[in-house]
C-alpha cells in the first residue's frame, strides 16, 4: 500500500505543476513517465517554497518556510511525509542522487526574498539566480542524465546558463509585480522611473548570451530529454524577443505574454526540429 501512497504523492505534484504552469506542463508531458514524475516532484517542491515567499502575505512567511525546510529534511530522513509534495520530492532526490547543496542553495535564495527590500547588487543577484534558477536546472539535469555523474559534469555549465536565462526573462516580465507589490528590484540598474531602452538592451544582450551557451548543452542532452527542454528554450527565447521589441516604460506597467496560438506554433517548431534531427 506504500506504493499507492507514492503514486498519489506524485499525482499531487503533477496537479500542482498543471495548476501553476500550463506552458511548463506541456513541455514536461513529452518526457517519459519516470522522468515526468521526477520533474513534477521538483516543480512541486520549488513552487510551494516560492508561494510561501511571494504569496502568503497574511501569514508568518519566515515560520512557514522554516517549517517547510525542516519537514523536507524529516521526510528525507524518515523516507516518508504526509505532505505529498515533500514525499514525492524526497523519493526523487534519493533516486537520482540530487546533491543537497543544490537544495540548500535554492532555499537560501527563497530566504533572501523574505528579508530583501530594494535592489540587489550584482554579486547578490548572481548568488540569488544560482539558488533560485541554476540550482533548480541542475536538479532537473540529474533526472535527464539519470544520475550519470560524467554526463552531469559535461552539461552542468549550459544547464546553469539555461536556468539563468529563464530566471532573468521572468525578472524582466515581472518588473511591475516585483517592484510595486513586493518591493524588490532584482536588476540593480533598473529604477522604476528611469528604466530606459539602453538599460533594457544591455540586460537583453546578457540574456541572449546565456541562451547561446545553453543551446550548446541542449544539443548534447539525451534524446529522450531534448524535446521538452527545447520547447521551454524556444518559448522563453520568444518571450525575450517580445520584451526586446517592447518599450522599456511599457515593461514596467504590463506583464508581457505569449498568446496560445504562438505557443502552439513554437511547440510544433521544436517538435519538428527534434523529429528531423536538426539539433
Amino acid at each position: 500500500m506504500v506504493q499507492l501512497y507514492d503514486d498519489v504523492s506524485f499525482i499531487i505534484s503533477k496537479i500542482v505543476t498543471h495548476s501553476y504552469s500550463t506552458s511548463f506542463s506541456i513541455a514536461v508531458s513529452f518526457l517519459d513517465h519516470e522522468m515526468r514524475k521526477a520533474i513534477y516532484s521538483i516543480y512541486g517542491f520549488v513552487r510551494f517554497a516560492d508561494e510561501i515567499v511571494d504569496t502568503f502575505h497574511e501569514y508568518n512567511k519566515k515560520d512557514l518556510l522554516t517549517e517547510f525546510e525542516s519537514s523536507y529534511y524529516k521526510a528525507y530522513k524518515d523516507g516518508i511525509s504526509l505532505n505529498p509534495v515533500l514525499h514525492s520530492f524526497q523519493i526523487t532526490v534519493k533516486k537520482y542522487n540530487i546533491p543537497d547543496d543544490l537544495i540548500q542553495a535554492f532555499l537560501k535564495s527563497m530566504k533572501a526574498d523574505l528579508v530583501k527590500n530594494g535592489s540587489y547588487s550584482k554579486p547578490e543577484l548572481e548568488e540569488y539566480i544560482y539558488g533560485s534558477a541554476e540550482a533548480v536546472g541542475l536538479m532537473c539535469l540529474c533526472i535527464f542524465v539519470n544520475g550519470d555523474k560524467n554526463r552531469y559534469e559535461e552539461l552542468k555549465h549550459p544547464a546553469m546558463k539555461l536556468g539563468a536565462a529563464f530566471q532573468k526573462v521572468n525578472f524582466l516580465r515581472d518588473i511591475k509585480n516585483d517592484i510595486y507589490d513586493l518591493g524588490r528590484s532584482y536588476f540593480p540598474e533598473i529604477k522604476i522611473n528611469t528604466f530606459r531602452k539602453e538599460v533594457k538592451d544591455k540586460i537583453v544582450w546578457d540574456i541572449e548570451a546565456d541562451f547561446s551557451d545553453a543551446y550548446q548543452g541542449i544539443k548534447e542532452l539525451p534524446r529522450n530529454a531534448k524535446l521538452p527542454v527545447l520547447i521551454a528554450y524556444t518559448y522563453y527565447l520568444k518571450l525575450l524577443k517580445k520584451i526586446e521589441r517592447t518599450p522599456a516604460q511599457k515593461i514596467v506597467t504590463t506583464r508581457i505574454r505569449i498568446n496560445d496560438i504562438s505557443k502552439l506554433l513554437l511547440l510544433v517548431k521544436a517538435y519538428m526540429t527534434v523529429k528531423l534531427r536538426l539539433i
